[in-house]
């Protein structure tokens, strides 16, 4: 299944999504971190970060309690990939650190690898998060839903 040639409605097999949502689910179980995945068709800017940060907000992915928020942005149409991390995160992982996974993510994407390189993207933001963000069974929950968010 093509990643970049598929209408948004069939980007991933249902499948595909749901061992996209269980990766999520299982990098979570050892971080107080939020990871979501959204895509959409068309990145309305020419710099894809930039409509990751707004996707991000618009996700109110800034309110987790410890700003450690990961957003993963796929425009597909327009073949542009983004990695979006609150300002927690970010911090003390700094900018090399996510470089590194989106050239990563984009080299299993050109082997057509779609959802086996969303699933490692999230196995590694979820031990990344791990690192900075350990799972405390007495003070954490799941602050954001685990679905994929298809935009348009």
């Amino acid at each position: 299944m093509g990643l970049f040639s598929k209408n948004k409605s069939d980007i991933l097999t249902q499948d595909e999504k749901d061992m996209i949502v269980q990766a999520i689910r299982d990098a979570e179980t050892r971080t107080s971190g939020e990871i979501r995945i959204y895509m959409e068709s068309h990145c309305k800017y020419v710099n894809p970060v930039e409509r990751a940060s707004e996707v991000f907000f618009s996700l109110k992915m800034d309110q987790t309690r410890e700003r450690n928020g990961v957003l993963l942005y796929v425009a597909v149409k327009d073949h542009q990939l983004a990695i979006f991390g609150d300002e927690g995160i970010y911090q003390k992982t700094g900018k090399p650190y996510w470089e590194n996974l989106v050239t990563r993510v984009l080299s299993e994407f050109n082997q057509n690898h779609f959802a086996a390189g969303i699933c490692e993207y999230v196995k590694e933001i979820g031990e990344g998060l791990h690192t900075y963000f350990p799972y405390n069974r007495e003070t954490d929950h799941n602050e954001l839903p685990d679905d994929i968010v298809f935009g348009r």
